[in-house]
């Protein structure tokens, strides 16, 4: 076998991206109150950057020839020690001969003012609501317990999952507690725990969680804990005849037992869970005027007016102090002259991107979301010409504000198909409102099979097989047409 070894040259292209271009792409990716986080972050870290409505003296925005000559996309020398703090700012300031004076801070006026919005913020922030914890606890106060029979109960009190069932085995539970103690305590441990509100808690299961549900004054009750104890999972697949034969009770009677089973608490701690108060806050605004044209206003507006401060910059160019402390100036100022940018570019693109959804739009926020047509982020970056991902980037995680209501952007995205009948183009999203009208209109009594569905699908023009209908379905969180069923007494 014969083996030669060759050189020869071969071209490739390896796309590399700029410290700016990963900078603004980050920016672009941050939703308004990210992105309000972001700058308040930078503002309190880097000198060079100051709020308009902090400084008393004249401030100079970065333009893109002076981001250009402070060249930000040079290399940045490693800072081994990382000790940018305040010893070296008041280093700085000596070796300058005092330019960083009380002049460049806010004045004590203001600075009181800033105070004091935060202290108002912090007094109108709402009380921490009670958890499921203190609730139990509280009512613990109110019986006669000795006290290691209420260390017991405690005990399992904190030890209850986020459903509010105990989070190990009693056996388990009495071995962590750490002290001798017997079985039948921890038994009565749990019975106390398990009289106390809300009703199913402390139960080692879901059918212990409900039978704590059901007292005297349940309607219904013997024929419910004849359900939890051996038909939850016929319930759950409508399978009453099978109920019916097996326990003698009629459909009618079952049906309205489940009723009330629907009426219990299959997670009673879920009301004390801490909310995240995750409020939407969108990042554009679409108005209509009095010619039914819609108007785009970004609400980047809440976001400080950044610049950069004019004695730094100046304390720069003037290249005085030390080598490490011209590299701190200097990383600086790019940082600052980057965030400058990026948030301009991000304003720029979102506000192209937003006008070129909103005019493919615009029969959905006329008359509604059965109107919404087919659109591909392909579309939006040949017309706004950017790269796709740039599109990805700029919808992801921002909300759109809209006489419509208020929707996530990539609400507006998604393909289509064409109607076999009419010739026009069909957003998926139309398909599965379709879908949903033909199950709303079925005789639940004989409801519609996949196959059926398809068949009337196909007959309005949509081109749909049953495997598409079967997803969709069940994106819609529609049940098969066996669980849809409403059973009669023969």
């Amino acid at each position: 076998m014969r083996m030669d070894l060759n050189l020869g040259q071969k071209q490739h292209q390896v796309l590399k991206l700029s410290p700016r271009m990963i900078h603004s792409m980050e920016v672009l990716q941050l939703p308004v109150a990210a992105l309000m986080e972001r700058v308040d972050k930078e503002l309190q870290e880097n000198p060079f950057l100051e709020a308009r409505e902090h400084l008393g003296h004249e401030k100079t925005p970065v333009t893109d020839g002076q981001v250009e000559k402070f060249n930000p996309d040079a290399p940045l020398a490693h800072d081994a020690d990382n000790q940018l703090d305040f010893n070296r700012l008041e280093s700085l300031d000596r070796q300058l001969g005092g330019l960083l004076d009380e002049e460049n801070r806010p004045s004590r006026a203001a600075r009181q003012e800033m105070s004091d919005k935060k202290l108002e913020a912090m007094n109108n922030m709402p009380d921490r609501p009670p958890s499921l914890q203190d609730h139990l606890t509280e009512q613990l106060g109110f019986l006669n317990l000795s006290a290691d029979a209420r260390d017991r109960v405690e005990y399992l009190i904190y030890n209850l999952d986020k459903d509010g069932r105990l989070a190990a085995n009693l056996e388990e539970l009495a071995f962590s507690f750490g002290k001798e103690t017997q079985p039948d305590q921890w038994e009565e441990a749990l019975e106390v725990l398990q009289t106390l509100e809300p009703a199913g808690v402390g139960a080692r299961d879901l059918k212990e969680c409900l039978f704590l549900q059901i007292d005297e004054n349940t309607p219904h009750g013997d024929i419910l804990r004849v359900l939890i104890r051996s038909h939850l999972e016929d319930i759950q697949h409508n399978r009453y005849p099978i109920i019916q034969k097996q326990t003698g009770y009629d459909i009618d009677t079952i049906q309205e037992a489940v009723k009330v089973l629907k009426t219990l608490n299959p997670r009673p701690a879920a009301e004390f869970e801490v909310s995240s108060n995750h409020f939407v806050s969108p990042d554009i605004l679409v108005t209509r005027d009095e010619d039914g044209d819609y108007e785009i206003k970004l609400t980047d507006d809440r976001i400080p007016k950044i610049y950069i401060n004019r004695k730094y910059m100046e304390m720069y160019k003037n290249g005085t102090g030390t080598e490490k402390e011209k590299e701190y100036m200097r990383k600086n100022l790019q940082s600052a002259s980057l965030l400058l940018s990026s948030i301009e570019q991000r304003r720029t693109t979102l506000e192209k991107v937003a006008r070129a959804i909103i005019n493919h739009q615009k029969a959905f926020l006329d008359k509604g979301s059965e109107y919404i047509e087919p659109l591909k982020m392909q579309q939006i970056a040949d017309q706004v010409k950017v790269h796709v991902t740039t599109i990805s980037r700029a919808v992801d995680d921002k909300w759109i504000q809209t006489p419509r209501g208020v929707f996530p952007l990539k609400r507006f995205f998604g393909g289509g198909t064409k109607n076999e009948i009419t010739g026009e183009e069909v957003a998926y999203e139309k398909i599965k409102q379709e879908l949903e009208a033909i199950i709303d209109s079925e005789d639940k009594s004989k409801p519609y099979s996949d196959e059926d569905i398809v068949e009337t699908m196909n007959s309005r023009g949509y081109p749909v097989a049953r495997r598409t209908v079967t997803k969709y379905r069940k994106q819609l969180n529609i049940p098969s047409s066996r669980e849809r069923k409403e059973w009669k007494n023969k």
